[in-house]
């Protein structure tokens, strides 16, 4: 299961017991808030995209948008996502679970300016009803980011 790679990728870092395993879905934007009794906006939303042949995560707070033209002038192509039964194979994490911990690697990850108006974050740990609670420096830490990107509305 692809939360038991999210739990071995947190294992050196001594955060593996952090992951909180829901009873209830977070697949979604709404349902993770729900399920965490936080605001949709502290949801770390993970998309994952296809820039020149190489799949890459934009982790964005979960009640923004994506600009298609900031995204352009940002990867200088315009936003492709990947196809829902791609994902798993190219991310290593299937929809509803998809997260920047323990992904495939060719994988890189970019987080969006949205997120640094939070205090904390909820993105999800490889299942559809998980997540973990970070700062924005521990997800810059435990992300393994390229840059921080302004894509969003």
């Amino acid at each position: 299961m692809a939360i038991d790679k999210v739990k071995e990728y947190f294992k050196p870092f001594n955060m593996e017991d952090e992951i909180i395993e829901l009873d209830k879905s977070s697949a979604t934007v709404a349902l993770a808030a729900e399920a965490l009794g936080c605001m949709t906006n502290e949801i770390a939303k993970s998309l994952a995209f296809i820039v020149n042949e190489v799949p890459i995560l934009v982790l964005t707070s979960g009640d923004v948008k994506i600009d298609n033209s900031k995204f352009k002038n940002t990867f200088e192509t315009r936003a492709r996502m990947i196809k829902p039964d791609e994902v798993e194979k190219l991310i290593g994490h299937d929809i509803g679970g998809v997260c920047p911990f323990g992904i495939n690697d060719n994988v890189k990850v970019y987080l969006d300016e949205s997120l640094k108006k939070l205090k904390y974050a909820y993105p999800a740990c490889g299942s559809s009803n998980s997540a973990i609670k970070l700062t924005v420096d521990q997800l810059e830490k435990f992300s393994s980011y390229q840059k921080w990107v302004d894509v969003s509305k």
